[in-house]
């Protein structure tokens, strides 16, 4: 699991051009209950030249409204404001032989460092919330926010960004194509994955105010089992369908929360002692301790499943059974090891030489320490001249899985059926190369091949 890290954004000021508009080319707009009028000969140009320039540009934008905004001749440039029934409101900049130039409403109307809006600020009643254009990109990205305030940080040479802080505390960062285009790609990342003062960064709320989903998360954990008083907490990392969040409890114990970005719901509450990846695991809580701790819990669960294993050390597999934990086991001074399904009742334990048939592969594991075993299990089919060399699962059914067994001699190998579902099983069928040439393709270790 990787984490997405910030990075690097060459962004152009929100809109310098707006500010740099002369104030002569402006259209002179009359004040009606303290909002700019908007001429009606102003509308009428803009309808008539906007809606052609602007689907030239590549925006997303059906215009639903228009005004012209001026022109300079000397400059060779023409202004105009767009409503779009998408949501999203844009100021156009348009030249001849040039392709248009298409700033978002939130960023044509953003005041510049006196406080004061630029020549080509939105005033449309269509535009007169152009934050919520930003709703449509944010569902895309796969956040759940419900919009706040919003403002433009910037435009590079190929996507625009956004910030939106929503109701709750938490915030994101919108990346879209420049121009907008609700067709492009759209990623939303959480404010906490931002370094503070960044080129690319939050100010509409503040980490601590982001970190409050965290007790949401803890009421959530508290009651799916998991319950901490929070000393502390921090954001780890977010991957496209998660985040994830530390938190030390004040009984020394702690965890990581997963957070399924789509929906913001608690996902489960993983222990400092299981946690090493994501993200290096724990940092507030002495992880090792609660490894070796974790290490013991196992070797006992394993011993009541029948395997015998102090466990040395232990990875997570995936499940998508809350109620399973599925574990991998490295015994200290053996070569064997296993795979472990737990869950709250019971347990079972497949040694690495037949977990793979049953879906899983060991990785602390190495092959060649299990074909002892494999001979052994030959000589239960009296073929102990074979001293096994290399070995590969060649195919299963529903019931029985089947080893392809390779000889040190050099002689034609065996294939051994094994029962699917048992915990060190025994070996139940013995077959030679040609017999098993219908299962799974048949034995192709190189000393098994027929000869020409």
């Amino acid at each position: 699991m990787y984490p997405m890290r910030p990075f690097a954004i060459g962004l152009t000021a929100a809109l310098a051009v707006a500010v740099l508009v002369p104030s002569a080319v402006i259209s002179a707009q009359k004040e009606q209950k303290g909002k700019p009028a908007i001429d009606a000969k102003a509308r009428e140009a803009g309808m008539k030249e906007a809606p052609a320039i602007m689907q030239a540009s590549g925006a997303s934008c059906t215009v639903s409204d228009a005004r012209y905004i001026g022109e300079d001749k000397k400059a060779g440039a023409k202004y105009f404001e767009v409503a779009c029934n998408e949501g999203m409101g844009f100021a156009l900049v348009a030249k001849k032989d040039t392709a248009p130039q298409v700033y978002s409403c939130l960023e044509s109307s953003q005041p510049g460092p006196d406080g004061k809006v630029g020549g080509l600020a939105c005033i449309l009643p269509g535009n007169a919330n152009p934050g919520a254009g930003l709703d449509a990109y944010v569902k895309k990205g796969g956040a759940s926010c419900e919009i706040e305030n919003t403002r433009a940080i910037g435009t590079g040479a190929k996507n625009s960004y956004f910030e939106v802080a929503c109701k709750g505390g938490a915030g994101y960062v919108v990346q879209t194509t420049a121009p907008m285009n609700i067709g492009g790609e759209v990623a939303v990342n959480s404010c906490l994955l931002y370094e503070e003062g960044g080129n690319v960064s939050c100010k509409l709320t503040n980490r601590q105010t982001q970190l409050q989903i965290v007790d949401t998360l803890n009421t959530a954990a508290a009651a799916a089992g998991t319950k901490c008083a929070i000393k502390d907490k921090r954001y780890v990392l977010s991957t496209k369908a998660d985040n994830y969040f530390e938190v030390a409890c004040d009984d020394g114990k702690g965890y990581i929360y997963q957070q399924t970005s789509a929906t913001g719901a608690f996902n489960r509450a993983i222990p400092c002692a299981q946690a090493g990846f994501v993200g290096g695991g724990c940092t507030m809580t002495d992880a090792v301790a609660a490894q070796t701790e974790q290490a013991g819990f196992y070797s006992k669960l394993a011993g009541k499943a029948g395997f015998t294993c102090d466990v040395e050390k232990y990875g997570l597999l995936p499940t998508n059974d809350p109620k399973k934990e599925i574990v991998e086991l490295k015994c200290k001074g053996s070569d064997v090891g296993g795979i472990a399904v737990f869950t709250a009742t019971d347990g079972k334990v497949f040694d690495c030489l037949t977990a793979e048939m049953n879906g899983f592969r060991c990785s602390f594991t190495k092959k060649d320490t299990q074909y002892a075993r494999l001979t052994k299990d030959l000589i239960g089919f009296n073929k102990a001249s074979c001293q096994v060399s290399d070995a590969r699962i060649i195919g299963s059914t529903d019931t029985e899985g089947f080893i392809e067994v390779a000889c040190s001699d050099g002689l034609p190998g065996w294939v051994l059926g094994y029962p699917i579902g048992v915990a060190k099983p025994a070996a139940k069928e013995f077959l030679s190369c040609t017999q098993a040439k219908g299962i799974g393709g048949g034995c192709k270790l190189p000393t098994n091949k027929p000869k020409a």
